[in-house]
Order: C-alpha cells, then sequence, then structure tokens
C-alpha cells in the first residue's frame, strides 16, 4: 500500500491521521516526506508534538505511529515524490495507492504514474470542513486529470497598478513590491502606474502639465523600481512617499479612470507622522496578529521593515536577493504594512496580519477533525458537506464516472490540440509553459513528426539547449504539425496537433483547444488488441490481480516539495437533479458533477449517514 503526503498544507496532516487506520490491517511499510514540522502543522492532527519542530516528518511520524503500533515494520527516508528514483517500476511494488497531496504537479504526476503502473489510486483531502475521497482506476473511472482544473486565479495588470477595488488586489501588489525592491525583478510583476492602461486613454502630456508631484528625491523617474530604491540607500521614507504619495498623484492625473470610481487619497509622510496617537489606536480584540492597526500603526510597520530587509541585504552582500516567504516575520510585515497603506489609499477596509496572511500566503484553513473523519471514511466514496443537502444529508456516497476518453492522459491514445503564433513561440515557452506547466510533465522529449524525425527537446542535458531560444517556425513547425512527446519517466507519451494563430488574446502565449468539457462522454468499449493505452503496452484493460510479491512493502509515505495552489474550495449546494459537486483534495480542484445511484429509493437512508 503506497500513501502520497503533501506539503505545507491540511492534506499533508491528512495522511498521518489515515496512517494509524492503515496499520490495523498493515504491519509493513515505507514513509517518503520532504517536508519538516513547523508550527503551524500541530493544531491539525496528532502525531506531532512542539517538541518535534524542524524534524522530519517522516521519521516524527514513524516514531508516533510504533508507540500505539509496535508492531508496524515502518522505514523512514526524507524524499520527495518527484523523484526519478520513483519510477513506474517502483509504483508496480505495491497494491494500492492513497494520495493526500497538496498541490497539482504532484497529483498530477501521481495520477500518470498509477495509470502507468496499472495500480488503483484513491484520491483524498480536505479544506476546511470540505472533505472528499474518490477512486481512481484506470479503464475503469475518470483519472485525476479527465476533468480540467481551474487555473490560478489571476488579475489584469492594470487593475494591481492602477485601480485595485479589493484587498486581494492591495496584497497582490505589495508582494509584486516586495520582489521589485528585495528579491528578483519581473517584468510582469511592475508596481508603478500603468501609462498604457487602455482605460485611461489620456493625453501624457497634458497629464505632465497638470501633474503636481514633488521634485524632491522620491519623485517619480522613469528607473526600474529597485535601481530607484538603491539610489536612495532603501530610506523607508522617500519610499514611503514614492509609493503612496507620488505615484498615486500620476495616477490622479488619469482622469479618466475616475469618472466612475472613487479616486485614490494620498498618503504624505509627514502628515501621519504627526497624527494624533489616540487616533490610532488598534481594532479588534485577541491576538496581536488579529488586530487591524491604524494608517500611523502600519506607516511605522512600514518603516521598520524596509530597514530591517535593508539590513538582510547588506548581510548578505553585492547582489543578493531576498526570497518572500510568509513566514518570514520582516517580510511578511512588510507585505502587511504596504498592503494596508495601499487599501487605505483606495478607501478599503484594511486587514489584520492574520488575513494578510491567509491571502497571501494562499492558507486554506485545517481543521483537525475534519482530518480524522476523512481519514476513517477515506474506505469509502464519500463526501462531507459544508451544509446538509436536501435530504438533510452531510456524508454522502456517489457514484463514480467512467474514464473520460478525451482525456489527454488516460486514453487510448493520448491527443490534444494547442494554439499558439509558431513565429513567436520559443522552444524554451513550449517546454516549461505548455509541456511542463499545463501538461504536468516532467522530463518530455519532443520529436517533429516531419518524415526525418527532428529532435526538438531531449530530457538529456545539454542535448538541444541549443534549440532553446529559437521560434518554433524555424524548424518548419507551421499550422497542423504535430509533436510526439514523451516522458519516460512518467511512461506517457502525448500526441500535440499544432494550430497556428496571430489571432491569441493579449498576453495569451497559446490556447489548448477544448480544454473544458462539460461532463466526461461514455466511453465506447475498446476493440480487444487494438487499445494500446499509456503506461501499459501490453493491454489497457485494468489489472484484476491482487497478488503482491512477498517482500514488497505494504505501506508508504510520500511528500511533495511542490508549492501548493492559491484557489480555495467552496462548497455547492446540490442540484435538483441530485447532482453534486466533486470537490478535489487539490483546493483549487473543482471536478465534475456525480449522480447518485439511480437504485437509490428516495427514502433509503441504509447507505447514507447523517451528522446531527
Amino acid at each position: 500500500l503506497s500513501i502520497q503526503s503533501g506539503r505545507a498544507s491540511c492534506r499533508q496532516d491528512l495522511i498521518y491521521q489515515i496512517l494509524h487506520l492503515l496499520l490495523t490491517l498493515h504491519n509493513k511499510g515505507m514513509a517518503i516526506d520532504l517536508d519538516t514540522i513547523d508550527v503551524s502543522n500541530l493544531n491539525r492532527q496528532f502525531l506531532f508534538q512542539k517538541k518535534h519542530v524542524g524534524k522530519s516528518k517522516a521519521q516524527v511520524a514513524k516514531e508516533s505511529v510504533l508507540r500505539f503500533c509496535p508492531s508496524a515494520n515502518i522505514t523512514a527516508y526524507h524524499d520527495s515524490i518527484m523523484n526519478p528514483d520513483y519510477n513506474v517500476e517502483f509504483f508496480r511494488n505495491f497494491q494500492l495507492v492513497m494520495n493526500a497531496l497538496d498541490n497539482r504537479a504532484a497529483r498530477n504526476h501521481v495520477n500518470r504514474m498509477c495509470l502507468a503502473a496499472d495500480i488503483p489510486l484513491i484520491e483524498s483531502g480536505t479544506a476546511g470542513y470540505l472533505g472528499q475521497v474518490t477512486v481512481i482506476k484506470k479503464g475503469q473511472t475518470e483519472c485525476y486529470e479527465c476533468q480540467p482544473k481551474p487555473t490560478q486565479k489571476t488579475f489584469p495588470g492594470c487593475t494591481i497598478r492602477n485601480t485595485p477595488s479589493e484587498p486581494i488586489h492591495c496584497i497582490v501588489w505589495a508582494k509584486y513590491l516586495f520582489n521589485q525592491l528585495f528579491g528578483e525583478e519581473d517584468a510582469d510583476q511592475e508596481v508603478s502606474p500603468d501609462t498604457a492602461d487602455p482605460e485611461a486613454a489620456w493625453n501624457p502630456a497634458d497629464a505632465a502639465a497638470r501633474a503636481t508631484a514633488s521634485n524632491k528625491d522620491g519623485d517619480i523617474k522613469r528607473v526600474s523600481t529597485k535601481e530607484w530604491a538603491r539610489s536612495t540607500g532603501y530610506d523607508p521614507v522617500k519610499l514611503f512617499n514614492k509609493l503612496f504619495k507620488d505615484d498615486i498623484m500620476y495616477l490622479l492625473t488619469m482622469d479618466k479612470l475616475w469618472k466612475k470610481r472613487k479616486a485614490p487619497l494620498p498618503l504624505d509622510w509627514t502628515e501621519i507622522h504627526h497624527l494624533e496617537s489616540s487616533q490610532e489606536e488598534a481594532c479588534g480584540t485577541g491576538l496581536k496578529d488579529q488586530q487591524v492597526l491604524g494608517v500611523q500603526g502600519y506607516a511605522q510597520l512600514f518603516h521598520r521593515s524596509v530597514e530591517t530587509l535593508r539590513s538582510q541585504l547588506i548581510e548578505k552582500g553585492e547582489g543578493a536577493e531576498l526570497v518572500w516567504d510568509k513566514d518570514d516575520p520582516p517580510a511578511m510585515d512588510f507585505v502587511t504594512a504596504a498592503a494596508n497603506l495601499r487599501m487605505n489609499v483606495f478607501s478599503m477596509n484594511m486587514k489584520s496580519r492574520f488575513d494578510v496572511k491567509s491571502m497571501a500566503g494562499n492558507i486554506i484553513p485545517a481543521i483537525a477533525t475534519t482530518n480524522a473523519v476523512i481519514a476513517g471514511l477515506i474506505v469509502l466514496e464519500i463526501f462531507l458537506n459544508k451544509q446538509p443537502n436536501p435530504r438533510k444529508k452531510l456524508l454522502v456516497p456517489c457514484a463514480l464516472d467512467p474514464p473520460n476518453p478525451s482525456c489527454y492522459v488516460c486514453a487510448s491514445k493520448p491527443e490534444v490540440t494547442v494554439k499558439l503564433n509558431v513565429h513567436k513561440t520559443i522552444v524554451q515557452a513550449l517546454q516549461d509553459k505548455i509541456l511542463k506547466e499545463k501538461f504536468g510533465m516532467v522530463a518530455p522529449d519532443v520529436q517533429i513528426e516531419d518524415g526525418k524525425g527532428t529532435i526538438l527537446i531531449s530530457s538529456e542535458e545539454g542535448e538541444t539547449e541549443a534549440n532553446n531560444n529559437k521560434f518554433l517556425s524555424d524548424f518548419g513547425i507551421r499550422n497542423g504539425s504535430r509533436l510526439q512527446v514523451d516522458d519516460f519517466l512518467q511512461d506517457y507519451t502525448l500526441l500535440v496537433n499544432l494550430i497556428h494563430s496571430e489571432e491569441l488574446e493579449k498576453d495569451v502565449e497559446f490556447e489548448v483547444v477544448g480544454d473544458a468539457p462539460d461532463k466526461a462522454p461514455t466511453p465506447s468499449v475498446p476493440e480487444e488488441g487494438k487499445n494500446i493505452a499509456n503506461g501499459n503496452k501490453d493491454s489497457a484493460q485494468p489489472s484484476t490481480s491482487s497478488k503482491a510479491a512477498a517482500e514488497d512493502d505494504d505501506v508508504l509515505i510520500v511528500d511533495s516539495d511542490e508549492e501548493p495552489s492559491s484557489s480555495t474550495m467552496e462548497a455547492s449546494p446540490e442540484s435538483s437533479n441530485r447532482k453534486r459537486k466533486h470537490h478535489g483534495a487539490d483546493t483549487d480542484d473543482a471536478v465534475s458533477k456525480r449522480k447518485r445511484l439511480d437504485q437509490q429509493p428516495a427514502d433509503d437512508d441504509e447507505d447514507i449517514i447523517a451528522l446531527d
């Protein structure tokens, strides 16, 4: 029995609660987990204690489990499931794989490895009060990727830079600002006013004449944010006046933006510094992180955090960069202060440090009791609803959907069509943004079906590096070209059809044609001997063997080192036809609606558990 465990999310702790249940049936196993125990892990499971903070999760889990199950034989490894050592043959050593991961990349990978090894996969997870368990069996049920998942929510650059209307816009801006000042600069994360905003449609010459921004140091200069900050020695006061006074006054010159919006109100350091302290008392009670400070309080926090981060840069030496981490106090203080000051400028209610951290770090609240319930129900196909359904049930069993014959992962001959501009798309973008990021491959090899077998991308380091910055058209790729893509680690082959287009939307580099089917159609029965599926070259028929080698491990706990996704799971009420939204264990998953068993009478409650 194989278990995959996630990192930095409630699902990572779910897996350890499952462990006790499993060891009543299996007493031999292997624990693999790349993560170490953090303080935030202590409130959502029962194996880790304060004394374990900083130690390997796998090792501590092993020690904790052995205390209540001394007969168990567990080997602990500090490693990642994405390690190439855990190949298809490794997965074939197990009779069953159980997932409790927290990110899509690792989920896609384990899904493909299980399909390739023809091993059943039980997908499970929790998010707040919600929980879900589903079974994935090759050839019989949908795989994890049969239904498209919603992409991470993004916001237009002009909204972030010019016209924020929600706190999350200001928090994203503050995270961008951290990178622009102290981290790795990214042109897509610019924070200065966007003069190209099509909604503004103003005359720059007229605006310049009306602008009243200061001519002193700190005034707007058309240089990079980091270059300007360095020239001031990262002076907190000059940074403050540029970001919250001069830039805002510059925005006000784009008067068309404010005809239907409330105009922003610039902040001045000197004026704020002389505010009466009685006006700056913190709002709210309870823990310090849950209090909302006043403008003066956040201005002072901004000043302190800039000084601290400046010192960290100096200590690291010339050319050093900082990496934003929600668990790094100075970095979190900076984002909290900058975001709240911008919220004040744009007349929004400010947020506590706790709220800002939750949004900036994409944190989904973890509840130990939900983890415990789902751990106990993991052997069932069941949903734990946030609210009772029309029949007043919280725990709802449901039927499994068949595979989606159009799925580009588990179909008999996976194929996908991608629309892009072959004259503007370089090979590096094809590899990183399309094959790895969009289609979840780890080490793709790409061959052009041009009759010559031209190798476009090789997973062997250095073999095709010279191709990286060339355009696809340089290799004769045009409208209708086909690419055969192989990922030997995942034992996965994908045929990619390319459509050349010069009419893609602005900032859209490619589109996957037919990427959002509403519902998986019923698959046709394949002809015997003609169905060749990924990972099982002999036959696409699911394995019915329950035998396992005597020396095979029964339990394996594995972790992923990928970051979680950003979206949160929301509860969906049942529709009138008894369909229920299937929530994936990944917090940004919204899978297909699943019908209840037709044979179940309306008043037959024998297979439904009601929680009062």
